[in-house]
């Protein structure tokens, strides 16, 4: 007989097991994260499981492919990104400290840990619409600090972006290295400034970064090995992230 405690047991049981696996989803994004800004898209996912502190069977129940897992780490560093820019764009000061705030935003949640593994995976549709939207957030972030002069004219979005990307892997096992990458990020943001000048070499150019995420499929190769390939790869492409 189903009573009415009986059905709130179980009720509080379905929910309880759905927080656990959404708990667990975070701590898997996170380790995932970690390891592949730390090792590379050859990180085994053994690795990833016991730095979340999960069974490798909770990550294969939640992702059935490496693919799939690095995809969903884009998408979600993506937004992380482009929350932070819109959090920048909305909060006083000046251009400057706005963009300061956004790179520090951007480096504590590891928004750049991806670049190195550019073009070793299919990017959906949608998340590279996205990324253009946040590159549009972006330069008018930068924008902002050109037009008050608090930030060095010579200095393009792309730079920032690549500082973004060298700050997101930088180690962080100990207080040692929480420490140190923070000091390092401060000076780097003291020297977007207004009033400095003379960057060596040519302006980046956003089309030859692009180039970097191109034709993914042609390029994929261990990371996925003896997994199923992502639902629908064949309808994907190689965008930034």
């Amino acid at each position: 007989m189903n009573t009415p405690s009986a059905a709130g047991a179980r009720a509080g049981g379905r929910f309880g097991r759905q927080a656990e696996a959404g708990r667990n989803d975070l701590l898997v994004l996170a380790a995932a994260r970690a390891v592949f800004a730390e090792q590379g898209a050859e990180a085994p996912v053994s690795a990833i499981a016991e730095r979340a502190g999960v069974g490798i069977g909770t990550l294969y129940r939640r992702y059935g492919s490496k693919v799939q897992l690095l995809q969903r780490l884009c998408a979600v560093g993506i937004a992380q990104t482009t929350e932070a820019l819109r959090q920048a764009l909305d909060e006083g000061g000046s251009g400057w400290e706005a963009l300061a705030r956004y790179m520090a935003r951007a480096v504590e949640v590891r928004a750049g840990a991806f670049a190195s593994l550019a073009g070793t995976f299919p990017v959906p549709e949608e998340v590279a619409v996205a990324n253009e939207r946040a590159k549009g957030l972006l330069e008018r972030l930068l924008e902002r600090g050109l037009a008050d002069r608090t930030v060095r004219e010579d200095v393009t979005a792309l730079d920032i972006t690549h500082v973004i990307e060298l700050f997101s892997r930088y180690p962080r096992r100990t207080e040692e290295d929480d420490h140190a990458r923070r000091r390092m990020l401060a000076l780097t943001l003291d020297g977007l400034r207004g009033g400095h000048a003379g960057l060596p070499g040519p302006r980046p150019d956003w089309r030859e970064y692009d180039r970097t995420w191109d034709d993914a499929g042609a390029r994929w190769a261990g990371p996925g090995a003896g997994l199923p390939g992502p639902p629908g790869a064949e309808s994907q492409k190689s965008l930034p992230s």
